[in-house]
């Protein structure tokens, strides 16, 4: 008695002579291509308030800065998801991040439950597979995915998390941070500033979800009106209006269609060429729909896509939508992310909210927050500071990043954002949708933004200039 396993024994912040950065290759099994880096392993507890408690590892990861004295603040690069690894997105971004690398390390943590810490995935059907499911096999398939990870999913969320990312800054030896976030990254960064914010000397969210929203009911109407905007600027230009003059009316007919049976379809797998069968429903035309307008390029197809579908040709938009699907599947661990919406959003939905009645006119319905809030009946709710959704208040300087069309987090989340900061700038960029970062104007702007600390003087002009990718207007054909 009074002795407890290695593994079993709670970890304060290691000494700093146990925690050693290595040459290393940082690869990912879903990113081609590689980047030297120095990595290590923080070790530390999965109940960081328990007196006994499983230890984990987290992985961290340093790209070192070009010039031979880099500056003292690195960016520290915090990904989406949630359930996204940092190093996953870093690689698939790394450019982006180049001319900040010249003076700068750039941190790549991935976050606890994420990558290689201690990921928490488990089989679950992917968003175009499970949309045949009803809710009880959603919680059957959520019971099983419990009873599978390799962690407690109480302390996987970003309130813990926060805590792991400022004790590996100070192993690092860093005294202050500049912080990019993605998405729910956007979040993770904002928690970090409210509890650090003499850490933090600068912070850009790109694709921003506001402290105090809980996401979930505003996803279906946003959605709408993101593909409305995709639709109506199709018509809005000559080749693809006359390309697709119906477009409108041959997505209503098809929705009707749907709604009342499913087709089945033959296709060949968009990976393997092997035949399989789906009968595609009206769900599965909602997923495409939805996860297509996330980019400019994918909402290009979009018109196309739908036509094909309307002449009872659905095997393309199938064959796109399973792509996609998969590799968020592949890319997400599903633990980490049922973590965290499980605690930091279904619990704080109210009934007013559900009353919108944009939720029911738009062509997501009730499928996005139905299915979150089945998962979330069965799934455990984790650690959440008290203050978590309170509106943030900071003089720290940002550069909020939104796309005009996003279908996830609407131009009007970073409005709302920005009102919580004393020196901020908001830059919307026009048709594009969820994340700005590959934008060669955006990363330009992010690089002197965070070189100079400062929005004041800040040299936007590029931004105007920014504009939709040109819509398909045959499998091989784009428009002018």
């Amino acid at each position: 008695m009074g002795i407890c396993a290695a593994s079993l024994c709670a970890v304060a912040a290691p000494a700093r002579s146990n925690f050693q950065l290595e040459e290393c290759r940082l690869e990912s099994p879903f990113v081609s291509g590689a980047v030297s880096a120095r990595c290590g392993w923080y070790v530390t507890a999965e109940n960081r308030d328990a007196t006994v408690s499983k230890t984990i590892r987290i992985h961290v990861a340093v790209v070192p800065a070009l010039r031979r004295q880099a500056l003292p603040d690195p960016l520290l690069i915090i990904s989406g998801g949630p359930g996204q690894a940092a190093s996953d997105f870093y690689l698939s971004s790394s450019r982006a991040f180049e001319f900040l690398r010249r003076d700068r390390d750039l941190v790549v943590i991935d976050q606890r439950g994420t990558g290689k810490s201690n990921r928490l995935d488990c089989t679950f059907p992917d968003e175009l597979e499970s949309a045949r499911f009803d809710t009880s096999a959603i919680k059957s398939y959520t019971r099983d995915c419990l009873a599978k990870l390799p962690g407690d999913p109480r302390f996987y969320t970003t309130s813990v998390a926060v805590r792991d990312l400022d004790a590996i800054r100070e192993l690092l030896g860093y005294e202050k941070l500049n912080l990019y976030g993605i998405s729910y990254g956007t979040r993770v960064a904002q928690h970090y500033l409210r509890r650090y914010p003499d850490r933090v000397r600068s912070i850009v969210l790109d694709g921003i979800v506001p402290p105090d929203v809980a996401l979930g009911p505003e996803v279906a109407p946003a959605a709408q009106i993101a593909l409305d905007a995709i639709l109506e600027r199709c018509l809005a230009q000559t080749e693809c209006r006359q390309s697709f003059p119906n477009i409108r009316s041959e997505l209503e007919q098809l929705r009707s269609d749907l709604t009342r049976r499913s087709i089945p379809i033959t296709l060949p797998d968009p990976r393997t060429a092997a035949v399989r069968t789906l009968d595609f429903a009206y769900l599965h035309l909602a997923v495409a729909l939805r996860l297509h307008s996330y980019s400019d390029s994918t909402a290009s197809l979009l018109p196309f896509l739908i036509h094909e579908a309307s002449e009872g040709r659905p095997q393309v938009l199938a064959a796109q939508a399973l792509l996609v699907t998969r590799d968020i599947n592949e890319q997400l661990a599903n633990g980490m992310h049922n973590a965290v919406v499980c605690t930091e959003d279904v619990p704080f939905i109210t009934v007013a909210a559900l009353q919108d009645p944009a939720i029911d006119r738009s062509y997501l319905r009730r499928y996005f927050v139905e299915t979150l809030q089945a998962m979330c009946s069965v799934w455990p709710s984790g650690v959440i500071d008290a203050d978590f959704h309170a509106p943030l208040q900071s003089a720290t300087p940002g550069l909020l990043l939104s796309g005009a069309n996003d279908p996830v987090t609407p131009l009007h989340y970073g409005e709302r954002a920005a009102r919580g900061f004393v020196k901020a700038k908001h830059l919307v960029v026009p048709g594009q949708g969820h994340g700005q970062l590959q934008n060669a104007c955006i990363a330009r702007v992010m690089t002197r933004f965070v070189e100079t600390g400062s929005s004041d003087s800040l040299d936007t002009s590029c931004v105007a200039k920014q504009g939709a990718a040109p819509f398909m207007l045959t499998a091989i054909t784009p428009g002018p």
